[in-house]
């Protein structure tokens, strides 16, 4: 398996922007082949802010420890 680095969320709106932006643009012969590169950048790197969305990110045992909720006495029944 793969490690994945956990992107912005801000990546994934920019990239539906650009490509909505370039989808406008096929039809147009002066910048048709950019409207295209653009279109095939956005659909890459929205595909790749949705894989990090699902999966933890890289170092993920060691910033449990800082956490108190994972601590060993930290739920303790109160009387």
């Amino acid at each position: 398996m793969f490690k994945v680095a956990p992107l912005h969320s801000n990546l994934m709106l920019v990239s539906m922007a650009v490509f909505i932006i370039s989808a406008f643009y096929l039809n147009d012969p002066l910048i048709k082949t950019w409207a295209w590169a653009f279109l095939i950048v956005s659909v890459l790197v929205f595909i790749s802010t949705m894989i990090s969305l699902g999966n933890i990110p890289v170092g993920y045992p060691e910033h449990l420890n800082k956490l108190a909720i994972h601590k060993k006495d930290h739920y303790k029944k109160k009387k």
